[in-house]
């Protein structure tokens, strides 16, 4: 009995864990959804400890241990997938980005931004939006004293 109370204590802080860290914006909602269901089927085995084991044996395990370590690599190779699919895309973005500021390093040093090129548009709205508004200036009309 001591042990059911420690487990679900455990299983109620990890949830509450999940819970204080999705509100932060630490943990995103994709990944919240999935360790909120882990923890959920945690509270339901810790106060079902023989629910384990009948479903294993529907299933064709022998013990239930065996069932949920089963499980267990299941889902570590999914989060495994999931994060290198993430992971490749995020490469592929940051790939993009260095491609985009060599041309516009290149544009900017060359001192000759193609006019119809993309590099010239943001180089152009970048000088537009670094130039002072008239009345920044010092003086009444604008003209530097």
């Amino acid at each position: 009995m001591r042990a059911i109370i420690f487990f679900c204590i455990i299983t109620v802080a990890i949830l509450t864990t999940i819970l204080l860290l999705l509100r932060s914006g630490k943990l995103k909602e994709k990944h919240a959804l999935l360790w909120t269901l882990i923890g959920i089927a945690c509270l339901v085995l810790v106060t079902f400890p023989g629910a384990l084991d009948a479903v294993a044996h529907l299933v064709g395990f022998q013990v239930g241990s065996n069932l949920l370590f089963t499980l267990a690599i299941l889902l570590l190779m999914g989060v495994c997938l999931q994060l290198s699919l993430q992971m490749s895309a995020q490469e592929d973005k940051v790939r993009r980005l260095a491609e985009e500021a060599a041309i516009l390093r290149h544009d900017l040093e060359a001192g000759r931004p193609s006019p119809g090129h993309r590099s010239a548009r943001i180089v152009r709205d970048l000088a537009l939006a670094d130039a002072p508004a008239p009345g920044d200036l010092p003086g009444a009309d604008g003209r530097m004293e």
